[in-house]
């Protein structure tokens, strides 16, 4: 590791910490030439799959454009980063679990649908308004009473 100073090579590690719910390690830094300290962060490098977009143009996943995503349909909600995080890394789970290596973008949206579903029912409708392109008012209706419909059948049982 070089450090971010004087870019000498020669560091060594003064501390090491599990983060991130063991995913990361935090390894904190010193520079054998300038003295300076410094964090990093490791983590695994795990290959999520290829995404097919709806025209069939196939690009890698961009857990940025998905954290986008997330944040404008949960803008001025009362959830928080946290939250979204965890959101983030349970869908790039599930997306790495698969074991595919191409992947539909309409199973990306899925994937996100139910994690807003289950958080914030406004942050949902938003999202499938955008994802599912509604055209106007009724759409956004009939979404609303099959959520509805759901939450009492969940009542019931």
């Amino acid at each position: 590791m070089h450090c971010p100073f004087c870019s000498n090579s020669e560091t060594k590690v003064n501390d090491s910490r599990l983060v991130s719910e063991g995913d990361q390690v935090r390894r904190r830094r010193e520079c054998l030439k300038c003295g300076e300290r410094f964090t990093t962060f490791e983590s695994a490098e795990l290959v999520l799959p290829r995404v097919i977009k709806n025209n069939g143009i196939r690009q890698p996943f961009d857990e940025d454009k998905l954290r986008n995503g997330l944040q404008r349909a949960l803008e001025k909600r009362p959830v928080s980063v946290e939250e979204i995080d965890s959101i983030l890394n349970r869908i790039t789970h599930q997306l790495r679990a698969t074991g595919e290596r191409e992947v539909k973008t309409r199973a990306v949206g899925e994937l996100v649908m139910q994690a807003l579903r289950d958080l914030d029912e406004v942050a949902y409708v938003r999202f499938a308004s955008v994802y599912r392109s509604f055209q106007d008012v009724n759409e956004f209706r009939e979404e609303i009473d099959k959520m509805g419909k759901k939450r009492g059948k969940s009542k019931k049982n």
